[in-house]
């Protein structure tokens, strides 16, 4: 097991303070090669907790260029790195704040090739793009290299996270759902506009994208119980949080 260094020791030493995490859990937290798939607004919070919290191996994936419009809640991006792809202005602000933080940069959309060549360099995803073709890519692939997946979604003042392990089964035996189970099919052209298109509440995008942090980095340490099998949906008008459980659709049996 690869130790921690004395500078390490201090920086992470909050959570070496916590019995749940120790020694043990950084060393974890470090060996750690997690994918976040999109350095928008739900993948900068992401990228900046687990960039901090220590996590060894970091991979991006973004095919896009930092915009003004974008600094509203890409908060991982600044004023200066206008212009730069995302995927490098994020590898400058992780290095500033880790440099023991390793940085792998893909400079394109996630998909089912992307996938058959690089997934198996990852032992945990994290979906925090905006569409659902990428949104489905991503489940897929993960079920299928068994890959745990931590996915979110906001809208404009809610949004939404769960935990994905199809292939293990729960405390009952059950088998554990698939995100078709939650969204069986991608909605219609339009039916669901883009925030480029209705607006977004900056802040809601920290939010569930620290939520999101969170859940991977408790799947890495081994702590708590991780949203599988249930949905997180926090409303930011009313200042709510909701968690409903789903289950896995039984297969239709040949008559």
């Amino acid at each position: 097991m690869e130790s921690l260094g004395p500078d390490e020791i201090e920086r992470y030493k909050r959570h070496i303070l916590l019995p749940e995490v120790g020694g043990e859990g950084q060393q974890r937290l470090k060996r750690a090669r997690v994918l976040v798939i999109g350095a928008g607004g739900l993948g900068a919070p992401v990228l900046h907790y687990l960039a901090a919290a220590g996590v060894g191996t970091l991979g991006i994936v973004d095919d896009d260029r930092v915009s003004l419009s974008n600094l509203q809640r890409q908060v991982i991006h600044d004023s200066g790195t206008l212009g730069e792809l995302k995927t490098q202005s994020a590898r400058e602000a992780i290095a500033r704040l880790n440099p023991h933080v390793r940085t792998l940069a893909f400079e394109e959309r996630f998909g089912p090739d992307f996938a058959a060549l690089h997934l198996g360099r990852f032992d945990l995803i994290i979906d925090g793009s905006d569409n659902f073709d990428t949104r489905y890519a991503a489940a897929d692939a993960a079920e299928a290299a068994r890959i745990p997946l931590v996915t979110g979604a906001v809208g404009r003042f809610d949004g939404t996270l769960t935990v994905l392990k199809p292939w293990e089964t729960d405390a009952e035996g059950q088998q554990n759902p698939t995100y078709r189970d939650l969204f069986p099919a991608r909605p219609p052209e339009g039916l669901v506009p883009a925030c480029a298109e209705t607006g977004v509440i900056g802040a809601l995008t920290g939010v569930i994208g620290t939520l999101m942090a969170m859940e991977a980095i408790k799947l890495i340490v081994g702590i708590g119980e991780p949203l599988t099998g249930r949905l997180l949906i926090y409303d930011a008008l009313s200042a709510s949080f909701n968690t409903i459980r789903y289950k896995r659709r039984r297969q239709k049996t040949a008559s």
